[in-house]
């Protein structure tokens, strides 16, 4: 019996679960791609054709799946040994997860990170929490700074800036609307903390503000449940919206977002 391909409805995860679920917003394509990986941490290395075999659908499919993961950094490949009787043709592929594909089933880490800043909280006060969270985006932009600050217009610094943040795990990317771009960034690695500490997403508003060298406006934020963080910045001099605009360029590596 042939078997049935997962329906591919375009698009990947929205965000990592906690502790392997699969949130409700991931499409039918993601949920089959978080399967494959929850494959690989379970039983892996795996070949594509086990994996198929194990969740019933085509090594097509998978191997599409697989592509995304390697893309992703997610997943890695390594020859499998061989056993019995040498046969012919290369060793079979096997694919097995990297730290980063792992961590997309959740850790620990949120719950210690939540313990500590509310105790930060209660012995050292809002403000305390609010200088922690100024410094971990200084740390998080800095080493990127030069590299926005190169390019010329608020358009191409925000396209280097989605760049940079999709290197630190943030999946951003940039988009024209009206007389601004919108920064998206659709995962969020602190976003079950900063549900608790808005602080975080401030200073991070803070930042992009002070590295893009203008206004910026948060429109959405994965902490508060929407799809994407999702930024406006301003390309336009202020008070002359008619303002001819640079030319578009494509930025960072990340699979474009709407905003929430």
């Amino acid at each position: 019996m042939k078997k049935q391909e997962a329906p591919d409805q375009g698009g990947g995860e929205t965000g990592r679960p906690v502790d392997g679920a699969v949130p409700a917003q991931v499409t039918a394509e993601g949920r089959t791609r978080h399967e494959v990986a929850r494959l690989l941490l379970e039983q892996g290395p795996m070949t594509a054709v086990a994996v198929a075999e194990q969740l019933g659908i085509s090594p097509t499919a998978v191997r599409r799946h697989l592509d995304a993961l390697l893309t992703d950094g997610e997943a890695e490949t390594r020859q499998a040994s061989r056993r019995g009787p040498r046969g012919r043709g290369r060793p079979a592929k096997q694919f097995l997860l990297t730290e980063s594909g792992r961590a997309r089933f959740g850790h620990a880490y949120d719950d210690l990170a939540v313990a500590a800043i509310r105790f930060l909280a209660e012995h050292g006060g809002e403000e305390a929490v609010r200088t922690f969270a100024q410094r971990r985006m200084a740390s998080l932009v800095e080493p990127h700074r030069e590299a926005v600050a190169r390019a010329s217009e608020p358009s191409a610094r925000a396209e280097a800036l989605a760049a940079a943040l999709t290197r630190e795990g943030y999946a951003a990317s940039t988009r024209q609307v009206g007389v601004g771009e919108q920064l998206c960034q659709h995962h969020c690695p602190v976003a079950h903390v900063a549900a608790e500490f808005p602080q975080l997403c401030e200073a991070e508003t803070e930042a992009f503000a002070r590295l893009l060298g203008t206004h910026v406006q948060r429109l959405a934020t994965i902490a508060r449940g929407d799809a994407a963080c999702t930024t406006h910045v301003p390309v336009s001099p202020a008070g002359n919206p008619d303002a001819k605009r640079p030319e578009r360029r494509n930025a960072g590596s990340a699979n474009g977002g709407n905003p929430a």
